[in-house]
């Protein structure tokens, strides 16, 4: 607007500059034509100017008129608009907020919070919150909104929770904050807490209720191990009575076992050897019989014949069917 007003003049003040020297008869006229022809162009240029709105990357031009918000907003670049109206540069890109603030938990414990929240505008409603806002929203809205919700919901945890659930706060003043805030049109991206810090009578005592803790837990597993051991030794114990008794069971099976195969096999002995007994007696009395029923007159004289030492008998005794030959030097007798 000053541009273009600034312009005008110019132009004015050349054009009147010419229309007076241009009523005068002098020889000056010939040498102010050339002023008054620059200051016209240069008021021109000034003006094309004013109709001209540049707006940076990663901005959102407002136009306003007079100082009235248009319902029309400019993208990065040269854009067109009447001499009289004027472009705000709303910034839309993310933009990040850090403050440290002190909180109470609900245990009236102090904690100290820094806290950082990444956030955006909306780029399609960028004129509403300049027309609602201003251009100091991070002033006017963000740093308060920031301020209420980590406060409210840190209230509602204790010290120990704090340092517990560190995650699950974070994740609720992200959640407050982001409701709060879309009611100016204004996005949350991501929120983070960066440090937590209590008092250090706190701190000391969290630390002396770890330690406790950390004792409790390492006297606790120690026993958990001896109770283990002496469950292992039992049951040890049991498995080796179990392996003995099976031994001993083993044993006295292969033993019984044992003595059953030699008294069968002295059993089988005893029977062979009477089985050999037998048949053997049984081969005698076979021989006998055969040799029996093959001696013959003819056979016995052969036998005589064959031991018989040439000498004649003194005595014979006996019937016609049966006779006794008395031998004089052997003795022998032959029967008939």
């Amino acid at each position: 607007m000053t541009t273009f007003v600034f312009g005008m003049l110019i132009a004015i003040a050349g054009i009147v500059t010419g229309v007076i020297f241009a009523l005068q008869r002098t020889n000056l006229r010939k040498l102010m034509l050339l002023p008054m022809l620059g200051g016209i162009v240069l008021g021109v240029i000034l003006t094309v100017v004013g109709c001209v709105a540049e707006v940076p990357t990663g901005h959102t031009g407002v136009l306003t008129t007079f100082g009235r918000v248009e319902n029309v907003t400019f993208d990065a670049g040269l854009n067109m608009k009447a001499p009289w109206q004027k472009v705000v540069n709303m910034d839309n890109r993310v933009q990040k907020a850090s403050t440290s603030l002190s909180c109470f938990s609900s245990d009236i414990q102090e904690v100290s919070i820094a806290y950082t929240l990444n956030y955006q505008i909306d780029k399609e409603n960028a004129q509403e919150i300049y027309r609602t806002v201003g251009i100091s929203y991070y002033d006017t809205v963000i740093v308060p909104n920031i301020a209420e919700a980590v406060k409210v919901v840190t209230a509602k945890y204790t010290a120990e929770d704090l340092v517990s659930s560190r995650a699950d706060l974070a994740a609720a003043i992200e959640a407050v904050l982001t409701k709060s805030l879309a009611r100016y049109n204004i996005q949350v991206v991501s929120a983070a807490i960066e440090d937590m810090d209590f008092t250090d009578a706190f701190t000391a005592a969290v630390e002396a209720k770890q330690v406790a803790a950390q004792n409790k837990l390492q006297a606790e597993i120690e026993q958990a191990q001896k109770v283990m051991e002496q469950e292992a030794a039992a049951q040890m114990a049991v498995i080796q009575a179990n392996a003995a008794a099976e031994t001993a069971k083993i044993q006295a099976q292969a033993k019984a076992e044992t003595a059953k195969i030699q008294a069968e096999a002295e059993l089988e002995v005893v029977k062979i050897e009477a089985d050999g007994v037998e048949y053997a007696g049984q081969k005698e009395a076979a021989a006998n019989k055969a040799i029996a029923e093959s001696i013959t007159d003819e056979l016995l004289q052969y036998q005589y014949i064959e031991q018989w030492n040439g000498q004649l008998p003194d005595t014979y005794v006996g019937s016609e069917d049966v006779s006794t030959i008395i031998t004089g030097s052997t003795g022998a007798q032959q029967g008939k």
